[in-house]
Order: structure tokens, then C-alpha cells, then sequence
């Protein structure tokens, strides 16, 4: 039996939850009517895989989201149109992983981009007014990592930098693509869902702790 020591939260879904719709009819609006297609809740495809992996800058994904709409359009229009896919973070969950970190190493394991990363490490992040930075021990981020969940290297790479154990780990995610990845890994999981609150971590915990 191996003792929870860390714990690691996905962004979007659980610590922010989403407003797909909200994002799709921005971009709809700027003329990218193949947004569908592109924007989804768990992985990107397209140019906004391509933001999220590191693979493409933030100029570039300008450039090619104007294409796509067939017109200039203005970068933090384009922002916009990504903000729109995020709730208002509550402060009661980041309070919750303040508590949290009283007991163990948190940390943050996103497939997200550069965009989305330079407001949540802004004063704008939390109703405190506290970036995102201030409520973790270390943020590992696809676009940084140059890879995404649920790809096994980005779990690897997290492992490496943050030197922890999988065993000794609890992996939170909405995604059961991702969750299946942290269990092949050995990761101890808990898929969040809508109706999850972040006061049942706690009782994971315990449970890992008696089996």
C-alpha cells in the first residue's frame, strides 16, 4: 500500500469548467465556420492542437485563424474568442487546494496554450487576485512540454521534473481517455465530473489509503 503524497489536477473541467458553446459562437462569429470541427473539450485538433503542443507560436495562430475566417482579424479578438471557452474559476476550489497543499505536493498537468496560460498567470486568474501559479507547487503544460495528455510523455515528463511517484499519486481528470492513460502509468485516479465537488477529494484519498 502506497501512501498519497501528490496530487495532480487537470485545468480545464476541473479546476475551470468549460463553456464550449460560448467559444464556438465567437469564433462563428469571425467567420471560422469550421470551429466544430477544430474546438473540443478534451483535445484539440488543428491549428488549436497545434497552439496547444507547442508546435505553432501565438503570431502564427493568428495568422492561421484570419485565414480560416478569410479576414483580418484583431489578436485579442482571437483571445477573446478562447476566454469565452472558460468559466470564472471559484475561489472556493483554489482556497480548497491551498488547504490542500498543507498536506501535499499539488500540482497542475493541462494540455492548454500560451493564450489561455497568460491570463491564468495574471492577477485576473482568481477572484483574490492571485495568478494560478500561487496555488500550485509546479504547473506542467503541453504547450511548454511539447506534448499532451493522454500521450504517455507528458506523464513522463511531469514524473522527471516534479520527481514524484505514481503510486503515491492522485491524478484528477474529466477526461477518461486521460484517466485510462494515468492508470497504465499507475497513477492512483478520480475521473471529475460535473457533479463532483472538490470536498470528495479527501475521501479518494482515504480510499486509496484502505485498499
Amino acid at each position: 500500500m502506497n501512501e498519497i503524497k501528490n496530487i495532480v489536477f487537470d485545468f480545464g473541467g476541473v479546476i475551470v469548467e468549460l463553456n464550449r458553446p460560448a467559444a464556438v459562437s465567437r469564433f462563428k462569429e469571425m467567420g471560422v465556420d469550421c470551429i466544430e470541427e477544430l474546438l473540443d473539450p478534451y483535445r484539440q485538433k488543428g491549428v488549436f492542437r497545434k497552439i496547444e503542443d507547442g508546435s505553432m507560436s501565438r503570431a502564427d495562430f493568428y495568422r492561421e485563424i484570419c485565414k480560416l475566417a478569410g479576414k483580418n482579424i484583431s489578436g485579442s479578438d482571437i483571445d477573446r474568442g478562447l476566454f469565452d471557452f472558460i468559466m470564472p474559476v471559484e475561489q472556493k476550489k483554489l482556497d480548497c487546494i491551498l488547504e490542500l497543499r498543507k498536506k501535499y505536493k499539488v500540482l497542475l498537468l493541462s494540455n492548454t496554450n500560451d493564450i489561455t496560460m497568460s491570463w491564468a498567470m495574471s492577477e485576473k486568474f482568481s477572484p483574490a487576485g492571485k495568478p494560478i501559479d500561487y496555488y500550485f507547487d509546479g504547473l506542467y503544460l503541453s504547450y511548454k512540454l511539447g506534448c499532451m495528455k493522454p500521450d504517455s510523455g507528458i506523464f513522463h515528463a511531469m514524473i522527471r521534473m516534479a520527481k514524484i511517484n505514481p503510486a503515491e499519486t492522485l491524478f484528477i481528470d474529466d477526461s477518461e481517455a486521460n484517466i485510462s492513460a494515468g492508470k497504465a502509468l499507475g497513477f492512483k485516479t478520480f475521473r471529475f465530473e460535473k457533479e463532483n465537488s472538490f470536498s470528495e477529494i479527501e475521501s479518494r484519498i482515504a480510499y486509496y489509503g484502505e485498499i
